[in-house]
């Protein structure tokens, strides 16, 4: 049998398994790449600044995507009449993605990923302050119990307090300010202008901290930050493709995987162990907003 026709033979198979399965693979692929990326984020952290990391993988992603949406669309997707909604959801993203990485270097890797996850309960007062969505007093009542989850991780009360957890919890607000920017650019804009125009401002707004804290990286490292945004793009893609063809409530959760696997990873390769507050703290922000995504 030829290649080509084994690799027909794949592709007829996989068309035939169930648009939730194949986009629960997806997802679940996606999730492990973003860790990985995670994972050498916090390597490098420790002699590269979060700014330049970002940068990087800001950079590296904006490369990779920008000739692939001109080749595939011309230049005339460029053009806009909402370049200020643009460059305010590139500025929210260059914000969220510089916490989400200090959070990642500064802090236990799980309980960093578990941080980030609680941008859906930032969206309910988000969503009602920007877009005057009235959330139902069920869906109040669990987004206040997922902020409970978010107090028990930081531990603001005692000796176990570290203000570094502030700034994951910041970027995930940074992160619903995101889903704003979109919910109203999709009104109008199509997809391949808000991801061009996304990644072309988080680069543009990463730049400016890295080079204030920019140190010359060696050829190992730089072989690094290349991975680190060939992952960061590729794990993103996949989970974003698997949203699309599986439902919600199938594939979402699988997306939370991040936060076990890298409570694997911290404890394999950092010795990082978890307390039970971090646990029960993240199990109150997964299962509120598990909730709030089976209430739609």
């Amino acid at each position: 049998m030829s290649i080509r026709l084994q690799i027909e033979t794949v592709q007829g198979r996989w068309t035939t398994l169930p648009a939730n399965l194949r986009g629960v693979i997806f997802v679940s692929v996606g999730a492990v790449l973003l860790t990985i990326m995670a994972v050498f984020v916090k390597i490098l952290g420790e002699t590269i600044s979060a700014a330049q990391l970002m940068f990087c993988r800001s950079l590296v992603g904006f490369l990779i995507f920008a000739p692939w949406l001109i080749a595939t669309g011309g230049l005339t997707f460029i053009r806009t009449k909402r370049s200020q909604m643009h460059l305010q959801r590139g500025f929210w993203g260059a914000c969220g993605n510089f916490c989400f990485f200090y959070a990642i270097t500064h802090l236990l890797l799980a309980d960093a990923m578990a941080l980030q996850f609680s941008r859906p309960l930032f969206m309910i007062l988000l969503a009602f302050l920007f877009l005057q969505e009235i959330a139902g007093r069920q869906r109040i009542v669990i987004t206040f119990i997922g902020f409970t989850g978010i107090i028990i991780m930081l531990r603001p009360f005692d000796a176990g307090f570290d203000p570094n957890g502030i700034v994951a919890v910041i970027g995930a607000i940074f992160g619903g300010m995101v889903v704003i920017c979109i919910k109203k650019l999709s009104s109008t804009e199509p997809t391949r202008r808000i991801i061009f125009y996304y990644a072309f401002y988080t680069t543009l707004f990463s730049a400016i901290p890295a080079v204030i804290f920019w140190t010359t990286p060696t050829l190992n490292e730089i072989w690094i930050l290349i991975l680190i945004g060939f992952l960061g793009i590729l794990g993103q893609s996949c989970i974003t493709h698997g949203f699309t063809l599986g439902e919600a409530t199938i594939t979402v959760p699988f997306d939370y995987m991040r936060i076990v696997y890298s409570a694997i990873f911290g404890v394999l390769l950092f010795a990082e162990v978890p307390s039970w507050w971090s646990i029960g703290g993240a199990i109150l922000i997964i299962a509120s907003n598990l909730y709030l995504l089976r209430r739609g």
